[in-house]
């Protein structure tokens, strides 16, 4: 799934593309991608709008609309934002395809149909910080602190962790109603940067391990994003090309290989029901 540094590369490359381009039509190739909204409604709010600005909030594409409102895209696993200059033959996977007045387009593309959009109101993504989500309702209202923010502080996350001193630090990393945009990925490749197990519980962690935490969670998503992102399976960028972060994994994805820093074994375990890779020696477990 994309995460901040992938969906990041994709609104810096869409703000030259689409910002000042006005929408002409809107169609929707598959019926549960503006759920609950009918996707005719959907294209009829759109048609005429002009794109004012695009910008990342957690892991959603934010295209913001002159009057108040925006476009929200979540790609979710296998979603891509594409942008044509001139008309081209539509991806096996479109899911929508967003026309411009001047004969540029926007097309979604999704493998497996579970990227969403929704047009909200702008005040509304900024929600109410670290307020818990009740069922139902929608995460972009409710999303937390963004990591490479000037809020994102040493003293803000020790306070975060004392919060939640009995939680696993690796699962905290990735509720995005506390951190947003921390994804799976970068949760494993911070922790190994911090030295810190995946299972410490947050309230284990002393002084000197925050701050190699909060240094660490901030070089791996800039290092992300400075790659153009992680391109393992399906995410492409928005010209439709690869990124190149795979290539500076130092653990995730290589159990059986030795940790480029002790020489270890990596290995693989299942935390909050995610694969997590961690080096036994440079990672220390807790005890018990």
């Amino acid at each position: 799934m994309p995460e901040l540094p992938e969906v990041e590369t994709i609104a810096r490359q869409l703000r030259g593309f689409v910002v000042g381009r006005t929408i002409s039509r809107f169609r929707s190739y598959w019926h549960r991608l503006t759920e609950p909204e009918p996707a005719a409604l959907f294209a009829k709010r759109l048609g005429g709008r002009r794109i004012s600005g695009v910008r990342r909030r957690g892991k959603f594409v934010v295209l913001d609309l002159e009057g108040g409102e925006a476009l929200i895209v979540s790609l979710r696993m296998t979603g891509q934002l594409l942008f044509h200059e001139v008309k081209e033959r539509a991806h096996p996977y479109r899911r929508a395809h967003i026309s411009f007045a001047d004969g540029t387009a926007l097309e979604f593309a999704d493998t497996r149909k579970f990227g969403r959009m929704a047009i909200v109101e702008t005040a509304a993504l900024e929600g109410m910080l670290e307020r818990r989500r009740r069922a139902g309702e929608p995460l972009h209202g409710h999303l937390g602190v963004e990591p490479l923010s000037r809020r994102f502080t040493v003293g803000w996350l020790r306070d975060a962790l004392r919060r939640r001193e009995r939680s696993a630090i690796k699962p905290l990393l990735l509720d995005q109603t506390l951190i947003a945009g921390i994804g799976n990925i970068y949760a494993i490749e911070a922790l190994w940067r911090a030295r810190i197990h995946p299972l410490r519980t947050a309230g284990s962690l002393r002084a000197a391990e925050v701050t190699r935490l909060h240094e660490a969670i901030r070089w791996v998503l800039r290092t992300g994003i400075r790659f153009g992102g992680a391109s393992r399976r399906d995410y492409r960028d928005a010209r439709g090309e690869e990124g190149r972060m795979q290539q500076e994994f130092q653990v995730y994805g290589r159990a059986g290989e030795v940790c480029p820093r002790c020489g270890s074994e990596v290995v693989r375990m299942v935390v909050g029901g995610r694969g997590t890779f961690h080096c036994p020696r440079c990672q220390r477990a807790p005890r018990g």
